[in-house]
C-alpha cells in the first residue's frame, strides 16, 4: 500500500498556522503541513487530562476522550455569562448559600474552584441572562462533590424557559460524584426575558450541602462546546479551519483512497472533508465525505454523489476508494456504496472544508490517502475494529456484563 499521506493516530504536532500531515514511504519523512486558522484563544484538555488554554492560530488536539487525541475543530461560539469561574463576583446572585473562592484544584490543575454550602432551603447560585424566545441554549458547567454524592440541579430560570424537568426544560436533576465532570442542560427559551443561570434550586440544594463548581459557560445552540473563560464580558472562541495539505505529487487523479476516522459534531451546518483541484467551488474534480444539515451522510465523486445514511455523532471508520470510473464506499468494515463518475484531473489539495463552505467541525483520529487501489480485504481491514472492547468504546456504547 503506498499511503502518501499520513494525519493523526496518535502522532500530532502542530505550531501557529499549522498542524503536520506527513509521508513516511520507505522510513523517508517528507512534511506535508497544513494550514490552520483561527483568530482567538481557545481550551483543549492536554495529555494530562487538564483544561488549558490555547494561543491563537494554534490548532488544538483534544485528549478528553482519548488518549492518543484528536484534532479539534468547533464552530464559533461565545459564553454569554461574564465571570465564568468568579463566582465571588456580584454578577453571581447567591441565595441560601455561601462561598469560598479558591477552595480546591479544579480541571485546569490550579487551585481555583470554588465552594458553595447550602445554608438553606432551595440554595442556588445563579447568574440573569437575558434570552431570546425561540433560541435553543445549552449550560455546563463543572462540579464534584467534597465527598460521596448529592443529588442536586442545574437549572435555567423563569421566566425564560419551559417549567419542565431535563433536557429540553428548566431544570435537570444531576447526581454529582466526587470526580470532576461536565453537566449540561440544552433548553428552548418560550419568552424573552432576563433568567437566571446555575447550580441549585428547585428544591434541590438544602442546608449543609456542599459542593465544588468550577467554569460555568451558557451559549447559544444544542450542545456543549469547548470551555471558554471569560473575565468580565462575554467572550467569543473564532471559528477555525484546516486546509491546504498535499500536493499533485500526493494525490493520483486515476485512483485513490480517502481515509477518516472521527466523528462531527451535530450542527445545522453542512460539513465537508475534501480532496480537490484547489478551485472554485463548483469544480468537479473533488472526492468529498459531506455531512448535510438535512442531517444525512453524502459522498461526492466527481460530479456524482449519492446518499448513504442517516448522520450521526458517533465515531465512524469511513473511505472513498476511487479508480477507473468507479468509486466505492466503505464504513466500519463494511462496503456500503458503489457508484461511477467521470474523470478526476487536478488533485492537488487536502481541506476540512468543500472549496469555500462547509467548513468541518467535528474531531478527527487520523486521516489518510493511498494513492492506488487497496484490495476489498485491505479497505475492509483499514475500516474495522482491532478489538470488541475498542469497536464498543469508539461508538461509545455502554458495555453489559451478565452473571
Amino acid at each position: 500500500m503506498a499511503q502518501t499521506l499520513k494525519f493523526g493516530n496518535g502522532n500530532f504536532a502542530t505550531k501557529a498556522g499549522s498542524t503536520l500531515c506527513y509521508d513516511d514511504q520507505n522510513g523517508n519523512f517528507k512534511p506535508i503541513p497544513m494550514d490552520f486558522t483561527r483568530a482567538s484563544t481557545a481550551t483543549r484538555v492536554n495529555k494530562q487530562g487538564l483544561i488549558e488554554v490555547v494561543k491563537s492560530n494554534v490548532p488544538r488536539i483534544d485528549y478528553t476522550d482519548t488518549s492518543d487525541g484528536v484534532l479539534l475543530l468547533e464552530k464559533a461560539a461565545t459564553n454569554l455569562l461574564p465571570y465564568s469561574n468568579d463566582f465571588s463576583n456580584s454578577a453571581w446572585g447567591k441565595t441560601n448559600v455561601t462561598l469560598t473562592s479558591n477552595a480546591v484544584i479544579s480541571p485546569d490543575g490550579t487551585q481555583n474552584a470554588s465552594k458553595i454550602v447550602a445554608i438553606g432551603s432551595d440554595g442556588s447560585l445563579q447568574d440573569s441572562i437575558t434570552v431570546t424566545s425561540g433560541t435553543t441554549y445549552t449550560l455546563s458547567v463543572y462540579l464534584k462533590t467534597v465527598s460521596g454524592t448529592l443529588d442536586t440541579a442545574i437549572s435555567l430560570g423563569s421566566p425564560g424557559f419551559p417549567q419542565n424537568e431535563g433536557e429540553g426544560g428548566r431544570y435537570k436533576n444531576i447526581t454529582v460524584t466526587n470526580e470532576w465532570k461536565r453537566y449540561t442542560l440544552t433548553s428552548t427559551a418560550d419568552a424573552s426575558a432576563a433568567t437566571g443561570i446555575g447550580v441549585g434550586g428547585f428544591n434541590s440544594f438544602s442546608t449543609s450541602e456542599q459542593v465544588y463548581v468550577y467554569g460555568a459557560q451558557f451559549e447559544v445552540g444544542s450542545f456543549p462546546t469547548s470551555y471558554i473563560p471569560t473575565q468580565g464580558s462575554a467572550t467569543t472562541r473564532v471559528a477555525e479551519t484546516a486546509s491546504g495539505a498535499g500536493n499533485s505529487e500526493v494525490f493520483s487523479d486515476s485512483q485513490g483512497v480517502l481515509f477518516f476516522d472521527g466523528s462531527v459534531f451535530a450542527t445545522n451546518e453542512n460539513l465537508c472533508i475534501s480532496i480537490n483541484d484547489g478551485g472554485a467551488t463548483g469544480s468537479g474534480n473533488r472526492v468529498e465525505l459531506l455531512w448535510f444539515s438535512d442531517g444525512k451522510f453524502y459522498t461526492q465523486v466527481g460530479n456524482s454523489g449519492q446518499e448513504f445514511i442517516s448522520s450521526n455523532t458517533l465515531n465512524n471508520k469511513i473511505l472513498i476508494k476511487y479508480g477507473s470510473g468507479t468509486y466505492h464506499l466503505y464504513v466500519n468494515g463494511f462496503r456500503r456504496i458503489t457508484d461511477t463518475y467521470t474523470s478526476l484531473s487536478g488533485l492537488v489539495s487536502l481541506d476540512f472544508k468543500r472549496q469555500g463552505s462547509f467548513t468541518f467541525k467535528g474531531k478527527t483520529k487520523e486521516i489518510g490517502y493511498y494513492n492506488t487501489i487497496l484490495t476489498d480485504l485491505e479497505l475492509e481491514t483499514l475500516t474495522s475494529y482491532r478489538t470488541w472492547i475498542s469497536m464498543v468504546n469508539e461508538l461509545n456504547l455502554n458495555i453489559i456484563y451478565n452473571g
